[in-house]
């Protein structure tokens, strides 16, 4: 069964408290050797505690803008942005618009909730393949009741189709899990962005890693979560079935009570959900995407291949060059106060 409502909020609670305070994130989990990456189909176990910490001779910060309208604001100069670590602002190195390669996670929720869909996931990962520059690189994960490594990064979009046609469904979802793995397992290549997008519902069933150990693997690793939610299609569903069970008669209601009960668990734990995602998404630099049909995700997954090929790659030493493995929080400004900037907010000082 599925992590309670209750279990979700607290998980949503734990991660409030991390992105608010940096202090929270500063905890330096202890390292230990980096394991294999495992062939296809094979299981992956996750060591919550096993997690990386990044150089800070020179920072990365994939940068996404705005206007107004929501349109991706394509034209800025260096001089346009402004970078600030720990509330003092550092001086540009470098920047690039559509030079800087990608190394893109693909991630599948293959649970019970969205195994029926599996198709229309399938037609817009191709489809998001297709967007890719020829730098590009691109893996597969699905996760369930396991968490499988179906593809290891590659430039073939003929690679990619075959490792589609291998996912099967399962039942439970360990969705911390797969983060935490794509995140710590699958590394970009030095000086190249890292990006996951994840197909799912966000419900993890609690049989492994914990929300908050997922976003501070994510956060070490310099990762970006984009989650294309299925929350919205679920509420949907859910709230059509409540609402003609509440219309019927007394006796039916009587009759269908456990179902009710059921209904508005699971619209709360939904809820609980879609405000993790949030909180995932807005600390990483990535985005929430909630479609309405699944017949959408091809036109979805075409919106965040299209915000990959047109981000801002900042570069810049940190003025603090110390490397304590403490947590910087970092924010990004343009000279247009009306642009909407999206970027990680912060990332770890390696250690010695």
């Amino acid at each position: 069964m599925r992590a309670s409502t209750s279990v979700l909020l607290r998980a949503a609670a734990v991660a409030l408290v991390l992105i608010g305070a940096a202090a929270a994130l500063s905890a330096q989990s202890p390292a230990n050797p980096s394991p294999q990456t495992a062939p296809p189909n094979n299981e992956q176990e996750i060591d919550p505690d096993d997690v990386i910490s990044v150089s800070t001779t020179e920072v990365l910060l994939p940068v996404s803008v705005r206007d107004q309208s929501g349109r991706l604001v394509r034209d800025l100069t260096r001089k346009d942005f402004h970078v600030f670590e720990d509330g003092v602002e550092q001086s540009l190195n470098e920047l690039s618009l559509r030079e800087v390669p990608v190394d893109v996670v693909l991630m599948i929720d293959a649970s019970s909730s969205a195994a029926k869909n599996l198709d229309d996931f399938t037609i817009a990962a191709d489809g998001f393949a297709a967007h890719l520059a020829a730098e590009d690189r691109v893996s597969l994960i699905q996760f369930d009741d396991r968490v499988l490594l179906l593809q290891d990064w590659t430039r073939s979009t003929v690679q990619l189709r075959r490792a589609l046609k291998r996912i099967a469904p399962g039942m439970f979802t360990r969705f911390h899990d797969a983060v935490l793995l794509a995140s710590r397992d699958q590394l970009a290549r030095p000086a190249a962005r890292h990006a996951v997008i994840v197909l799912t519902d966000g419900i993890d069933s609690g049989r492994g890693s914990t929300f908050e150990a997922a976003l501070r693997a994510a956060l070490q690793s310099q990762t970006a979560i984009y989650v294309v939610s299925n929350t919205q299609i679920e509420r949907a569903a859910k709230q059509e079935e409540l609402s003609l069970l509440l219309s019927a008669t007394e006796s039916v209601k009587r009759f269908n009570q456990l179902r009710i009960d059921d209904l508005r668990l699971g619209l709360a734990a939904l809820d609980a959900s879609e405000q993790n995602l949030e909180q995932l998404t807005a600390a990483t630099g990535g985005r929430l995407y909630k479609p309405a049909s699944f017949r959408d995700l091809e036109k979805t997954y075409a919106e965040v291949a299209q915000e990959l090929s047109h981000q801002y790659a900042l570069y810049y030493a940190p003025l603090i060059t110390k490397k304590d493995g403490q947590f910087r929080r970092v924010r990004v400004e343009t000279s247009n106060p009306s642009h909407k900037v999206t970027a990680r907010i912060g990332y770890f000082a390696g250690k010695p």
